[in-house]
């Protein structure tokens, strides 16, 4: 890269370490470390909910089925989630800051003691604190890659600037250096994403070309379905996507938590939502175009970042690698920010008295700390990546097939309709939504969209079904009243 570039980047990495550092003064106890004492912005939490819902895979794999599968991505992946978030908006994001309000949660996972019980709420932490740590690493490695590819930096290079980095503005600053940073992320993703059009843009002709380069594409590219991303994947994938979305994926859940009040967290998922429905659109026109500007690519996954050289003036290469980064260190920092939340509220205190009823001091001690050791761990677990082999794609398969059964139990279990599903249906939901995932992926063959879908459709269909049968026993006195109160906000 030119030294323009290594100093745009650089600029960028000095502005994560500043807004950390200067976010430390904003933070006095867990409360305001995890959840920034609930008065989290909607416009803010709205936007860190957006650039904390994809990585820099949108620039490496999702580059490459724009590249391979033309417009299709943008149906199945950004408006499928735009319209989820918009659904969510009305009946689950609002619940979630009542959680806060009313039970004073600092992590997804704290309610489900009280709503189901204790080893519910313990098989569904430690599921997402393990798994989540490989995923995390595999994201450090994914972004490492990007960096070598760009400037032919070594894999160990990229993991820890990535990751040391993320470690030191999280760890200092909590929820609130997070969110100030995605705020300073998306301008760099703004600016570097508009940069990219325009330049393409007028390679193409002009704005004309938003519609006419079509036509010097295979016409499949221009489809809104295009095999085997076809109308039932994309429904598949919008039933995951509101509940991953709308909390299953702990990091967003948080953003929702840390809003005022239930209107607040309206707010901000509608603002995500739109983001999701407008921006891809602009994002991915260079993805669709590479064809015409680098046509046979051996390997499409590559396109944006070619482009990107052979485009880009000197300075603009340098951002729009920053950009890539920010996805995914807005993702990372998020996901470890929320684990030490887990960490801390819901496993700790199970293991001894010490770390319940804590001073303020002592709180936020720990958080940090807990914060500290799981990014540690997650950048120890990416350097020594190639040493787990398969074993590491594997579990972050796994954790992608456990994202569905995770989340039905708790998002459902926030709705009146689903109030006689107890412990025993959320235990078994969650189970047999994982027996589903093995038996359609190493048993039998099923299309993508079954062995897509089969995992939290049958999670599903468990936790209703048992919660019907279940409808003439009494549901005990504080989970009817949880449910209750979630209905409106606090007075």
């Amino acid at each position: 890269m030119h030294p323009f570039d290594w100093a745009a980047l650089s600029l960028f990495f000095l502005v994560m370490v500043v807004i950390g550092f200067w976010s430390f003064r904003q933070v006095s106890d867990s409360r305001d470390f995890f959840v920034a004492g609930g008065k989290l912005p909607w416009w803010l939490s709205g936007i860190s909910h957006h650039i904390s819902g994809y990585s820099g895979a949108v620039f490496v794999a999702y580059a490459g089925l724009a590249y391979t599968h033309g417009f299709t991505i943008y149906v199945w992946w950004a408006f499928g989630i735009a319209i989820a978030i918009f659904v969510g908006a009305v009946f689950i994001a609002p619940r979630w800051s009542r959680l806060r309000s009313h039970s004073n949660i600092q992590s997804p996972t704290e309610y489900l003691k009280q709503r189901y019980n204790l080893p519910t709420q313990q098989i569904m932490a430690w599921c997402g604190v393990l798994l989540k740590l490989f995923d995390v690493a595999a994201k450090w490695a994914a972004i490492a890659i990007l960096l070598n590819v760009f400037t032919g930096a070594s894999l160990l290079t990229g993991i820890l600037l990535a990751g040391v980095i993320s470690l030191i503005y999280i760890t200092v600053g909590g929820l609130w250096a997070d969110v100030w940073t995605d705020l300073a992320q998306f301008v760099v993703q703004i600016v570097a994403g508009f940069a990219m059009f325009f330049i393409v843009l007028d390679i193409l002709g002009g704005f004309g070309s938003i519609f006419t380069m079509w036509e010097q594409l295979p016409e499949e590219s221009s489809q809104l379905f295009n095999d085997p991303y076809t109308a039932g994947f994309a429904l598949t994938f919008l039933v995951i996507f509101f509940f991953s979305y709308n909390g299953g994926t702990w990091n967003l859940a948080t953003r929702y938590i840390s809003s005022p009040s239930g209107s607040d967290a309206r707010k901000a998922a509608l603002l995500s939502g739109g983001l999701y429905l407008v921006w891809p659109l602009i994002l991915f026109f260079p993805m669709w175009a590479a064809p015409i500007l680098l046509p046979g690519l051996e390997d499409p996954t590559q396109s944006y970042a070619l482009i990107a050289q052979e485009l880009l003036p000197p300075g603009l290469v340098g951002l729009v690698l920053a950009s890539m980064f920010a996805n995914t260190m807005s993702m990372t920092s998020s996901d470890a920010n929320t684990i030490s939340a887990v960490i801390t509220r819901d496993i700790l205190p199970n293991f001894s008295k010490k770390f319940k009823n804590m001073k303020q001091n002592q709180s936020l001690w720990l958080a940090r700390m807990s914060t500290f050791v799981f990014t540690g761990l997650t950048i120890v677990v990416a350097i020594y990546a190639d040493n787990f082999g398969g074993v590491l794609g594997l579990i972050v398969f796994w954790f992608g097939a456990l994202i569905g059964p995770i989340s039905i139990p708790m998002i459902l279990g926030l709705l009146p309709a689903f109030r006689y599903c107890g412990p025993s249906a959320a235990i078994i939901s969650i189970f047999g939504g994982l027996t589903g995932f093995v038996v359609v992926n190493y048993v039998i063959e099923v299309t993508r969209a079954t062995e897509v879908l089969t995992p939290i459709a049958l999670s599903f269909i468990l936790f209703t079904v048992i919660g019907l049968f279940s409808r003439k026993q009494q549901i005990d006195p504080e989970v009817d009243d949880l449910i209750n109160i979630l209905k409106h906000d606090k007075t």
